[in-house]
């Protein structure tokens, strides 16, 4: 049995160079259109698989999946797929790999192919998980150091848990949407530093977040922990996340209880789910972490991956502009150590919930993954294409993130997740 990553393999489907999806990726997610109803999905190439018809042919069948197949396959959400556990996921992809490689003729009849292959161009991407819950982190040392060189002391700028302890809070999991969907710009109470009482309106210093996300794939037990060792076990896989934050209600109110109407107006989350199988071989050292952590904390081997990430904004009439350029490889904390400690007082994990990273800055000026970064709190704007400037964003903007591993001719990719701003609601 061939293994899926292995970089010498090559479908019958023509897939371009460069392309986000060749077969050793096989990302899953969630499709539709007029004439089928929503459904479970790979990516190959410039083409979805539909995993439901794929079942209807029997190609599953040998699988031992389990009686919910492949009803499983006709779902608004990977949720109950996931569930069914990494065997089944495993066993899923290697099939797939199997019957799209290049000696395969199983689904290359006419008739096959046009009931199981579908162009993404034809498709419209639905929110590939139902996250019960949603945890954004602050894991990022970089980012962290940033924000508190400009808020706060900058000779102090991260606090003194910064290195203990991966930092989060409760997100709202209800506004969280698919790549594509539209943000409205958000009003709120707002406060400037010369302004003797706060005022409330549109926010003034709409910003993107540079993030990505694990999907949890295996539910706990209230009490249940989860040791750092075996916390991968627990995640199904990675997307592209943007956490929209309006800057300004933010710093008024986060204090002293955290994030709250400053994010939860919106967070867009990429289509494709790339699995932890899929990402093996591009996985790295991070940071090394001083002083070393609570032994609860402390991981051996590379829990890090090396993924390029890019940050585009586009003005309502002009080109896109590359902003940032980051990397996931430089967080300071790793998404092992971020759900051992979720879990470490016994919080229960659902299945489908979705944990962010935080803002994925690196050290240098085109790495920072935010606005507030990039313009450093609007003292340095940021030039774009078209010949204007960004503080913040503006009505009309599409920022759009995109990621990608590349290592020794391979590329395995993340597709991207896009949103354009809007105005905000009339008061």
């Amino acid at each position: 049995m061939a293994n899926p990553n292995d970089p010498s393999l090559h479908s019958w489907i023509d897939i371009a160079p460069g392309s986000d999806f060749p077969i050793q990726n096989l990302p899953f997610g969630v499709f539709e259109t007029e004439e089928r109803g929503p459904r479970l999905g790979v990516a190959i190439g410039e083409y979805v698989l539909d995993l439901y018809a794929v079942s209807q042919f029997g190609f599953f069948q040998d699988l031992e999946l389990g009686p919910k197949m492949p009803k499983i396959f006709r779902r608004r959400s990977l949720n109950q797929f996931i569930a069914l556990g990494r065997p089944v996921w495993r066993a899923v992809r290697q099939r797939v790999s199997e019957l799209l490689r290049h000696d395969n003729d199983a689904l290359r009849s006419d008739e096959v192919m046009r009931a199981c292959l579908v162009r993404q161009s034809e498709v419209r991407m639905l929110r590939p998980v139902k996250p019960h819950n949603y945890t954004d982190f602050y894991s990022s040392i970089e980012h962290a150091t940033n924000v508190g060189m400009m808020f706060r002391d900058p000779a102090n700028a991260l606090l003194p848990n910064w290195r203990h302890i991966p930092i989060g809070y409760h997100g709202r999991a209800s506004s969280i949407v698919v790549s594509g969907t539209d943000i409205r710009r958000p009003n709120g109470q707002r406060k400037a530093p010369d302004a003797a009482a706060p005022t409330f309106g549109p926010s003034q210093q709409l910003d993107f977040e540079l993030e990505m996300a694990f999907v949890v794939g295996r539910s706990t037990q209230l009490g249940d922990t989860v040791p750092v060792q075996n916390a991968e076990d627990y995640i199904f896989g990675l997307v592209l996340f943007n956490d929209w934050s309006a800057r300004d209600i933010q710093s008024w109110e986060y204090v002293p209880l955290g994030p709250f109407l400053g994010k939860s107006f919106g967070s867009s989350v990429s289509p494709w789910v790339v699995t932890l199988d899929a990402l093996e071989p591009f996985r790295v050292a991070g940071p090394v972490q001083e002083p070393e952590p609570l032994l609860y904390l402390r991981q051996l081997d590379q829990h890090n991956f090396d993924i390029n990430l890019e940050v585009a904004i586009q003005p309502e009439a002009g080109p896109e502009t590359t902003v940032s350029r980051s990397n996931f490889g430089l967080m300071y904390w790793s998404m092992a150590q971020q759900l051992a400690h979720h879990a470490s007082n016994g919080c229960n994990m659902q299945v489908g919930d979705l944990y962010a990273s935080g803002t994925i800055s690196g050290p240098t000026p085109d790495s920072l993954g935010s606005m507030l970064e990039l313009a450093w709190r609007g003292t340095r704007p940021v030039p774009l294409a078209d010949g204007s400037e960004r503080k913040f964003l503006l009505d009309g903007d599409t920022v759009t993130m995109r990621g990608y591993c590349e290592r020794d001719g391979l590329r395995i990719g993340f597709g991207e997740v896009t949103g354009k701003v809007l105005p905000a609601p009339q008061l």
